[in-house]
């Protein structure tokens, strides 16, 4: 659960970095613009050099897109990511926190995503995309199964029954450890 709680927070300290890079693009936008028209002749002079025309880049594409973007719509984007962001926190909250609304949480939130996830890898297959998916994949199916959520795998009961007695067995064990202990002094 930790392993987990620790991935979630670092996805979430990514998608803030990502809000907060669109929220600084946003606000010089104009500049960095100005700055990629009069570098791109510099740049394309250095792809000849080696092969490579910069006027079928995706990569430039993409930027050039970007900048075509309106503000509003840049600022909603930067929201998004932050959005996202939160409920990614929150995810590694509630799992570090070893709470049961936690795994609910964190179940439902990777799974909403699951799709989003495959129609991306059906556009373009990266190992990025496909270790991405993989780890929410596993993470939902472990979380369902050993935390027994939505009645799999014998339900709540059986949950509340397995932890009751986990802890009498700890109790217990602390008991006999105290005893064993006195016995000694």
């Amino acid at each position: 659960m930790r392993a987990l709680a620790v991935e979630r927070a670092l996805r979430c300290l990514l998608f803030l970095a990502m809000a907060a890079g669109v929220f600084k693009v946003n606000g010089s936008r104009e500049r960095l613009r100005q700055a990629f028209d009069q570098d791109l002749p510099l740049l394309k002079s250095l792809a000849n050099q080696i092969g490579w025309n910069p006027d079928n880049s995706k990569i430039i594409h993409s930027i050039a897109h970007a900048f075509a973007l309106s503000s509003s719509t840049l600022t909603w984007i930067a929201a998004g990511l932050a959005g996202y962001a939160a409920i990614e926190l929150v995810e590694a909250v509630g799992l570090w926190l070893m709470q049961r609304w936690g795994e609910y949480f964190a179940v439902i939130a990777t799974s909403v995503f699951l799709p989003l996830e495959i129609y991306e890898l059906t556009e373009r297959i990266t190992a990025l995309r496909l270790i991405a998916l993989v780890i929410n994949i596993v993470a939902v199916i472990w979380l369902l199964w050993s935390k027994r959520l939505f009645g799999l795998n014998g339900g709540g009961e059986a949950y509340r029954e397995e932890h009751e007695t986990a802890s009498l067995l700890s109790v217990e064990r602390a008991g006999l450890r105290e005893t064993a202990a006195g016995a000694r002094s």
